[in-house]
Order: structure tokens, then C-alpha cells, then sequence
């Protein structure tokens, strides 16, 4: 391969000397952050729908009062 076919390396340690350890951290931090999408190219990011949220499936707690019957099967 000459000079100009090699692909240029991911991650570059400028300074220090890690170990292998050390270098699998920060390699799968990076990965995780880049997998998760930062957003669009607007710099927003895109809301997540809360339909499959396993918290939502749990019940709240019922307040006493007038209606709370009806209250209490209702979404919150």
C-alpha cells in the first residue's frame, strides 16, 4: 500500500501512553456516542416517542377524592 492508500486511523493518542484497556474504554465511549445520532445536520435532534416507554406501563399511584375512580385508568 503506498502513502496514499492508507486510511487514516480513527482515534490518534497525542499524548501519553495508554494501555489496550484503556484504548477499548475510550473506543467504545466514542462508538456508544456516535451510535445514539447527535441529531440532524441543523444541530436539533429528533424527539423520541414515549409509546414504548417500559415506565409508562407502570401504574401511579391513585390520589382519594371525587372522580379519582374515573381518574384512575385514565393516561397521565
Amino acid at each position: 500500500m503506498s502513502d496514499e492508500e492508507t486510511p487514516r486511523p480513527l482515534l490518534r493518542v497525542v499524548r501519553g501512553e495508554p494501555d489496550d484497556v484503556e484504548l477499548a474504554a475510550l473506543t467504545s465511549v466514542i462508538a456508544a456516542a456516535a451510535s445514539r445520532g447527535g441529531g440532524d445536520a441543523n444541530g436539533t435532534s429528533k424527539r423520541r416517542s414515549l409509546w414504548g416507554e417500559p415506565a409508562a406501563q407502570l401504574r401511579t399511584p391513585i390520589q382519594p377524592g371525587p372522580g379519582a375512580w374515573r381518574a384512575s385508568s385514565l393516561p397521565r
